[in-house]
């Protein structure tokens, strides 16, 4: 094990909290349980790791195996990246063919490598059909930089992948050619849907929406506002507020449903419009060329938040389309423009 693998190790190691390390080294299965149990995990983080790193130089570490553990580390830590959803599309009237996983991770490989020169590819299977892939990028004269890779999860026999975003945006055309060409797609095309929250956009490409999302810095949801009513107050006043009450109970799950949202920290609109206004006069009248402006709504759980917003008082019932269609359409990027 040369230095660089083992600086790389130690780095990777050095990531992963003390609380996780004894569940993400066995999740890695690189080292035997008999020198996991040799090791001092009371130690001091740097003492511990010196001692990992020794035992991975015993057993002749290579770079993949290393990247593997990074993979691991990543999947635990899946939050921390932000994911961009891409959607590939066959040819019409082409034929389904059956999907062979090793297949895939061969002719993947095969494709970056005939491209690049110096790139290195790793995967690891997931639960529900699916595969990680770590692509750490060099050029034609530079080795892989393993501290910056970009992450792929494939869920094979479905036309969709979710890419973490990466400062090399060069290397997206060549990712996206050896992930359609390798799932035997036509075409990729990157959708306006992003999120910290792999699971919630998962939930949603895929309509699983009815089951427990990621819970990381999750806020309690806005709660109902309570309204003084007067002792004395007419029973009809009371008897109009709770239909109203109903309605916007029924209308807000008929919208929402009944189940937990998925995350999604914002949804972002890009106004493209021209100035409209019934006097017809003024500057902003006379202009031309449309108003642009962008309005961004923020929050650790949007989807809770905007479901909270007419059971609080806060925004009347139904919310706009332009709020609610997110799930549906799949997409948190929005730009308006005139019809």
């Amino acid at each position: 094990m040369d230095e660089i693998v083992a600086e790389f190790i130690k780095r990777t190691i050095l990531k992963i909290p003390m609380t996780e390390m004894m569940t993400t080294l066995r999740a890695w299965d690189f080292l035997s349980e008999n020198q996991l149990q040799s090791v001092n995990f009371r130690k001091r983080k740097e003492s511990l790791v010196h001692d990992l790193v020794l035992l991975c130089e015993e057993k002749n570490l290579s770079v993949s195996d290393a990247a593997l553990l990074d993979i691991i580390y990543t999947q635990f830590h899946r939050h921390q990246k932000v994911w961009d959803v891409f959607q590939m599309t066959k040819e019409p009237g082409e034929d389904i063919d059956l999907f062979d996983m090793k297949q895939f991770k061969t002719s993947f490989k095969k494709i970056l490598q005939r491209a690049l020169k110096n790139v290195s590819v790793t995967f690891r299977d997931a639960e529900e059909n699916a595969v990680w892939i770590r692509i750490a990028w060099g050029t034609q004269y530079k080795k892989p930089n393993q501290y910056k890779p970009t992450y792929v999860v494939y869920y094979s026999q479905t036309p969709y992948a979710f890419i973490s975003s990466s400062q090399l945006r060069s290397s997206i055309p060549l990712l996206g050619q050896a992930l359609t060409i390798a799932s035997k797609h036509h075409q990729i095309v990157k959708m306006d849907f992003r999120s910290r929250y792999l699971d919630s956009l998962k939930a949603i490409v895929f309509k699983q929406y009815n089951q427990t999302f990621e819970t990381h810095n999750a806020t309690t949801p806005l709660q109902e506002r309570s309204v003084g009513l007067d002792i004395n107050m007419d029973s009809r006043i009371i008897h109009e507020n709770r239909i109203e009450k109903d309605r916007v109970q029924r209308v807000t799950q008929e919208i929402f449903g009944d189940y937990p949202q998925p995350r999604l920290e914002f949804a972002q609109y890009k106004l493209e419009t021209k100035f409209k206004s019934d006097l017809n006069r003024g500057i902003l009248a006379e202009r031309k060329e449309p108003l642009r402006c962008l309005v961004k709504f923020s929050s650790p759980n949007l989807l809770e938040a905007l479901k909270s917003l007419a059971p609080a008082g806060i925004a009347d019932a139904p919310l706009s389309p332009l709020l609610t269609c997110i799930p549906q359409k799949r997409m948190n990027y929005f730009k308006i423009k005139d019809k």
